[in-house]
């Protein structure tokens, strides 16, 4: 009968002669965390306004309706109350509208700035991570070959 080779000798063989450098995977993983804080920091910020925004808006619209909801002496009066109520709420619906949209483009233009960011740290760090594993690959080649 023939013997099976043990393969897990091969690979630690081969696995031994190429090195693998574990500090360029924990900067990579610094470098993504730290992406992730300053991301997360955004949205929660973008949150927040827009929490406020929308508060600010319901108080508005309870006030405005506060003030339709009072009894009239003239039937006409409601319907005048009505009218200026949707008067009101159609301007102040406009205006948190544009203020949901700063906010939007606030957090918009921060995490492009940071994704541009971290693009160019990332690919310096590729490229530093790709320089040294080729020089090591390249030293181990040259003594596996002078070994034999």
């Amino acid at each position: 009968m023939t013997k099976t080779p043990d393969m897990t000798a091969v690979f630690k063989d081969v696995l031994g002669a190429f090195p693998v450098d574990t500090a360029s995977m924990e900067d990579a993983f610094k470098t993504t965390a730290s992406l992730n804080e300053k991301l997360s920091g955004v949205a929660l910020t973008a949150a927040e306004k827009s929490t406020e925004i929308s508060s600010k808006w319901t108080q508005d619209t309870l006030a405005k309706m506060a003030a339709m909801s009072k009894a009239k002496a003239d039937p006409a009066d409601y319907a005048k109350a009505m009218t200026d109520f949707a008067s009101a709420y159609s301007e102040t619906a406009a205006e948190h509208m544009a203020a949901f949209a700063e906010v939007a483009k606030k957090a918009q233009m921060e995490t492009v700035e940071l994704m541009m960011a971290a693009g160019k740290d990332m690919g310096e760090d590729a490229s530093a991570a790709v320089n040294k594993a080729t020089k090591d690959a390249t030293a181990a080649v040259k003594k596996a070959t002078a070994a034999k």
